[in-house]
């Protein structure tokens, strides 16, 4: 099977301190992958060459065969609208929007109307125990009530690709098993391929496969061997 998803030798420093040494992986259609590592390790680093947002030193990202690294910013802004999807630890909502409408807001930014937008939106409201919770702000939701917000704007427009950065890290752990079972849930409904950066072992069980990141190099975790 050809990879989705393929790093190669990925190096990249900010200043004099290095971040990746050569960190390769690759990613399957539909899988969920998770990246683990200790603090610093380099794994949000690599997961964010994976997604476009930074641009490696040396080596190569593609992206169904495309290289993503050699792009102009106006084609990997598109590639982020349009394609992929993304879920961080502290959710990112913007504060001005309700609920709804930051759910909409990938679609928005891609030229769907409003009302269309918003149509698209309410559904994941029901499907994430929301309900009720479409017009609040996000200074009005709880921690988890406001990951799933983040949640279901990550997966409205269907991405190829969701990118999670510690998606559950400023959770409690009930919380934040219920966040990965709706995560992974929905994408594996959708057929998104899932690329989850974490440092838990219980919420990398979720996922199809696990790689772990030290010193800037990414490695397949051995059976039996928790990443600390």
């Amino acid at each position: 099977m050809t990879a989705l998803i393929e790093a190669r030798d990925l190096v990249l420093a900010f200043g004099e301190t290095p971040a990746l040494r050569g960190a390769s992986l690759a990613v399957d259609a539909g899988e969920v992958l998770a990246v683990m590592g200790p603090s610093g390790s380099g794994k949000s680093t690599l997961l964010h060459c994976l997604a476009g947002i930074l641009t490696p030193d040396s080596g190569e990202v593609q992206f169904d065969g495309r290289r993503i690294d050699t792009m102009n910013e106006a084609a990997r802004s598109a590639l982020r609208r349009d394609i992929f999807g993304f879920v961080f630890q502290f959710g990112q909502l913007v504060p001005e929007l309700t609920a709804e409408e930051n759910v909409a807001l990938p679609l928005l930014l891609s030229g769907t109307s409003r009302a269309a937008a918003l149509a698209e939106a309410r559904p994941w409201f029901a499907r994430l125990g929301l309900d009720g919770l479409e017009r609040r702000r996000s200074g009005e939701l709880s921690g988890g009530q406001a990951q799933r917000v983040a949640l279901a704007r990550g997966l409205v427009a269907r991405p190829r690709v969701l990118f999670a950065d510690e998606p559950t890290g400023a959770l409690d752990s009930l919380t934040g098993e219920q966040v990965m079972e709706l995560m992974v849930g929905a994408a594996r409904e959708q057929g998104t391929t899932v690329v989850l950066v974490t440092h838990e072992p219980r919420v990398a069980a979720y996922a199809d496969r696990e790689i772990v990141v030290r010193d800037g190099k990414a490695s397949p975790l051995p059976a039996g061997r928790i990443a600390s």
